[in-house]
């Protein structure tokens, strides 16, 4: 777990936070196939033009299932699997990440109030119950690809995130 901090960390301020999963393939080689990459680009352009904030990421690769395994999962999204369905013919969790220890890091840095930076509701939910106030949540929407489309619709309409480009 690593965090990044930009300025200075009033605790009385809703900060924006972006806790983020590492995407090696997404963050390091810009795969076209998730918009993780794109995601953490924006939540750091936002930090730099605020001044501050925080970045809480996190090494639960693939949502969880490492990178082995999501390299694997990727073997049966080219065969037209979807990100869920392909997590599921390999035995796996759709998503195994916790966000608990986030939040806790989030609190240990006196944060009390942040404008998280997230599509992903269970994030939301994770700092609520944490004891963290959300004042606002800010989009981290990408507009949808043709190598993105499928992803992003199973992730908004199968996995609940919060995603208004994506309409099919």
């Amino acid at each position: 777990m690593r965090r990044c901090l930009r300025g200075e960390l009033r605790t009385e301020d809703a900060l924006p936070v972006r806790i983020h999963s590492q995407c090696m393939t997404g963050d390091v080689f810009n795969s076209a196939k998730c918009d993780c990459g794109e995601q953490l680009d924006l939540a750091m352009e936002r930090i730099a033009r605020e001044g501050r904030g925080v970045i809480v990421y996190q090494q639960q690769e693939g949502r969880g299932i490492g990178i082995i395994n999501k390299i694997r999962a990727y073997a049966l999204q080219d065969q037209g699997a979807d990100t869920i369905e392909a997590n599921v013919q390999l035995g796996l969790d759709i998503d195994a990440r916790r966000y608990e220890q986030c939040v806790e890091i989030l609190r240990d840095l006196g944060l009390r109030r942040v404008k998280a930076m997230t599509n992903n509701p269970e994030k939301i939910q994770a700092m609520r119950q944490g004891g963290i106030e959300v004042a606002e949540r800010v989009a981290t929407e990408i507009e949808p690809s043709k190598d993105t489309q499928k992803y992003l619709s199973v992730k908004k309409f199968q996995m609940g995130h919060l995603l208004s480009l994506v309409t099919s």
